[in-house]
């Protein structure tokens, strides 16, 4: 069962940050290790809405997988795309029925040229489309709604856009602190994401160059009643830990940290996983061992792991 609305408030009255959805990086396994280090709440990859009413129940499926749980996962948002109200909507109502995610959310703001002409930030540019979307989830499920925008798609409309969705039903919204067509280019504007946050009455979480626990405390400052961290988590989940008032990761934890995320990774994807996918991620966890990045960009098991680490004798250890 889900658990209703009024999630996304009751998790913001706590201190500390959010897990971004991040293709490639926000599956169950990390998204577990940012739960428990402290994340309010953590986000899928974005699952295409299509995908999801495609995919067959009771079947091995990569869309699904997307937004699965692990098992006893909680605090998780599913982010959906697609630029058919209809469509996201039946896909939202079918996520929450095999899922009961605490919240669904609306990606508006994936530049990634792939996307474009199927949702994500070209929204931004037809923003009644976005709002029909949002108000057709809103009528499709019983559990938060919100939506994850940019500025714009290549000037600054995000007050009007924020408000639009906030009447549309949205629970809470995201604001990345560049237009769509920066992509990933330039700084981030708080400025403008802080205007937003004083536009309208639902919570408005900013987003945007966010790598560091530091990073988090200053930009509460600026009236956001929530703050999102995307790449700064990935090898360090402690900035979680960090945000909500605790210690960051020494050298033991960072070894912990790793093996725990390669145990989490194999329990996940079952028989035959390799830690392959991991190879992106592992050298994160040890920037102050830069000796062993040619060995972890080799890695194929938890065995492989270990000995880099000086861990040989806790792989059979509990996770």
């Amino acid at each position: 069962m889900t658990r209703g609305r009024g999630f996304y408030r009751a998790a913001l009255a706590r201190r500390g940050a959010v897990l971004a959805p991040m293709a490639g990086y926000t599956d169950a396994p990390f998204r577990q290790l940012a739960t428990e280090q402290g994340a309010l709440w953590t986000v899928s990859e974005m699952m295409s809405a299509q995908g999801v009413l495609g995919a067959r129940e009771g079947r091995p499926d990569p869309t699904l997988d997307l937004g699965r749980p692990f098992v006893g996962e909680r605090d998780r948002v599913v982010q959906l795309f697609g630029a058919d109200p209809d469509v996201v909507a039946e896909a939202a109502a079918r996520v929450e029925a095999l899922y009961a995610p605490a919240a669904i959310d609306l990606n508006l703001g994936c530049p990634v040229p792939k996307v474009r002409g199927r949702g994500g930030s070209c929204l931004l540019q037809t923003p009644g489309v976005a709002y029909a979307i949002v108000s057709a989830m809103r009528r499709a499920v019983s559990c938060d709604v919100s939506a994850k925008i940019r500025l714009g798609w290549d000037a600054d409309v995000s007050v009007d856009v924020a408000l639009g969705l906030e009447a549309a039903g949205a629970d809470l919204v995201v604001v990345h602190g560049r237009t769509a067509a920066q992509r990933y280019t330039g700084e981030a504007d708080w400025e403008a994401v802080a205007r937003v946050a004083a536009s309208v009455r639902v919570p408005v979480v900013g987003s945007g160059d966010v790598v560091s626990a530091a990073d988090v405390h200053a930009r509460r400052t600026l009236g956001v009643a929530g703050v999102m961290v995307g790449r700064g988590a990935v090898g360090n989940p402690w900035l979680f830990r960090e945000a909500a008032g605790g210690e960051g990761a020494g050298h033991a934890d960072r070894v912990a940290g790793a093996l725990r995320h390669a145990r989490l990774f194999l329990d996940f994807y079952g028989p035959g996983a390799s830690l392959r996918p991991l190879r992106k991620v592992l050298p994160l966890y040890f920037p102050h061992r830069p000796e062993w990045r040619e060995a972890l960009v080799r890695v194929e098991t938890l065995d492989d792991l270990a000995r880099i680490v000086g861990e040989a004798d806790s792989v059979g250890s509990a996770a």
